[in-house]
């Protein structure tokens, strides 16, 4: 499969943030951990939380939950090496968890400018699913190699929150939620023995193409086989025919915009974000090409 590294680094030096750009480096072996941690602390706050846009199209400087899962990926981009960081994250997580340990879908801002309007009018007062799904979950593969954050309390209850939470699924989620609970559970698999029963209770909610519409989003916008599963080798691989992940790292790589960058399919609310977001994608778009041996 074709993909322009070359003009994708192109991409990143003329629009993506900083810390994408270390992120692309480290990718690339390129860069080092402590210019990758130094850019990811530009979005930290006081509290141990995260916030100043780091969810690019919730760009308040309060510490949200969608920052928590933005700050937990770069932890696992470092990985062997770890932070202390990312266990203040998980104390500054308890600190804000709700009395179900659920987190809230997001906190409140003081300035919703260039905010979404589901960050900016969300309940604090209400645990949502996938608020706590996409945190825990991506604590829990930084937990896969720092003891810090697999010992956290607070990560014991917000995995047993969601475990509850996915078990009581009825009716086919939203596909941003569902996409998040399955990625959770993936990650919870070599830890919590009930996830791959877990798992395997919603595989009913993904079609045989393995593309989930977003209802609410764009025209074209859906959450795609490598957005749930990116990892070969991993439990929920197993939701999705060879053929279907095949066909979708087909159009990865093929997704390659003549800038050398990707693009997403969803919404900016702001200008920032829309080449913020760019910059996020092509990161990844080069990770899950990477990962599958199709670079």
């Amino acid at each position: 499969m074709d993909a322009d590294l070359s003009a994708a680094a192109s991409f990143m030096a003329t629009h993506a943030r900083v810390l994408d750009r270390r992120r692309f480096e480290l990718l690339l072996g390129e860069g080092d951990v402590g210019s990758v941690l130094a850019a990811v602390d530009g979005y930290r706050n006081p509290d141990g939380g995260y916030g100043w846009g780091l969810e690019p199209d919730l760009r308040a400087p309060e510490s949200q939950p969608a920052g928590a899962l933005h700050a937990f990926e770069v932890f696992e981009d470092i990985a062997p090496v770890t932070t202390p960081h990312a266990a203040h994250l998980c104390d500054w997580l308890a600190s804000v968890s709700l009395p179900d340990g659920g987190l809230p879908f997001a906190l409140p801002v003081r300035d919703a400018a260039a905010c979404a309007p589901f960050w900016a009018h969300a309940d604090p007062k209400v645990s949502a699913l996938q608020s706590t799904s996409f945190a825990a979950g991506s604590a829990l593969r930084v937990a896969a190699h720092d003891s810090a954050v697999a010992a956290h309390p607070w990560l014991d209850r917000a995995t047993q929150y969601c475990l509850t939470a996915i078990e009581a699924i009825e009716d086919r989620p939203h596909a941003i939620e569902l996409s998040f609970a399955i990625r959770f559970l993936d990650a919870a698999y070599d830890t919590r023995q009930e996830a791959g029963a877990l798992l395997d209770s919603l595989r009913r909610f993904i079609p045989a193409d393995g593309l989930l519409p977003v209802d609410g989003g764009g025209a074209d916008e859906v959450i795609r086989p490598l957005d749930i599963a990116p990892a070969p080798g991993r439990p929920a691989r197993t939701l999705y025919a060879a053929h279907v992940i095949e066909a979708d790292l087909g159009r990865l790589a093929a997704g390659q915009q003549d800038d050398g960058g990707w693009l997403v399919d969803f919404a900016s609310y702001s200008p920032a974000a829309a080449l913020e977001w760019r910059g996020y994608r092509t990161v990844a778009a080069v990770s899950i090409l990477r990962q599958n041996s199709a670079l």
